[in-house]
């Protein structure tokens, strides 16, 4: 069992700059071990993967409209993952979430993500 918290959201201009991060805890958790990945569900749309990081960092994944301006990184002697959104846009309003417990293939999630966090939410006013 994987518990994932996440933090950071709030509320933010267009084109400014957010990072959120995501803690894992749980019994007899090697973090080590998860891929990691950040979805997001827009108001009224449904949820959507937005990026991912294999169990070592050395792979990602992002949605085309986040690539260039949002990174994905983690860091395994924290047990945290973390987003960091730049050249923010109203169409990036949404509940963000932390996910994992899938496999990471070709540089795509396979599957749906077996543990999710509660998410947090991100407004970005124009």
């Amino acid at each position: 069992q994987v518990q994932l918290a996440e933090s950071g959201g709030g509320l933010v201009q267009a084109g400014g700059s957010l990072r959120l991060s995501c803690t894992a805890s749980g019994p007899e958790l090697i973090y080590s071990h998860y891929n990691m990945a950040w979805f997001r569900q827009p108001p009224g749309k449904e949820r959507e993967g937005v990026a991912a990081i294999s169990v070592g960092g050395a792979n990602t994944y992002y949605a085309d409209p986040v690539k260039g301006r949002f990174t994905v990184s983690r860091d395994n002697s924290k047990n945290t993952l973390y987003l960091q959104m730049n050249s923010l846009k109203p169409e990036d309003t949404a509940m963000y979430y932390c996910a994992s417990g899938f496999q990471f293939e070709a540089g795509h999630i396979v599957g749906v993500p077996k543990y999710w966090g509660q998410g947090t939410q991100v407004t970005v006013s124009p």
